[in-house]
């Protein structure tokens, strides 16, 4: 498992099945996404659904993700590197920062066009994903 932090990941050997699960709750997130009104929602879901995608990509290679403070940051940034896409680790960092601002700070502000914009990029690396796990 050369390459994995053994604090954030621990190899494990998954079903098809299982791995085609991961990603189908990925897209189901997605999809909520996709059909909200609300530009908060569908941003928290959309980065749900990117997280998601990642562990599915990475249950795919045999590595599970320990639930861990730091754990999203270490799953974008070795999807990212996966897919040698560092836009999905870049893209994806700051749709987590802006997370943690909602979540813990003032409860940052997500416009419509940022919503949709972070929702096509998601959509394009479950994409890509989707293409690599069928």
């Amino acid at each position: 498992m050369s390459g994995f932090e053994p604090e954030y990941f621990k190899k494990v050997k998954f079903s098809d099945t299982q791995v085609q699960s991961f990603l189908k709750n990925a897209f189901r997130d997605l999809g909520i996404a996709a059909k909200d009104a609300f530009p908060e929602v569908r941003f928290m879901f959309a980065y749900q659904a990117l997280v998601k995608a990642g562990i599915a990509y990475l249950a795919m290679s045999g590595v599970k993700v320990r639930a861990v403070p730091g754990h999203h940051l270490k799953t974008l940034g070795k999807l990212g590197e996966l897919l040698k896409d560092p836009d999905v680790s870049a893209l994806g960092n700051a749709m987590r920062m802006k997370r943690n601002e909602d979540l813990y700070g003032d409860g940052g502000f997500i416009s419509e066009k940022e919503a949709d914009e972070y929702l096509e990029f998601v959509r394009s690396v479950l994409e890509k994903i989707k293409k690599h796990i069928q």
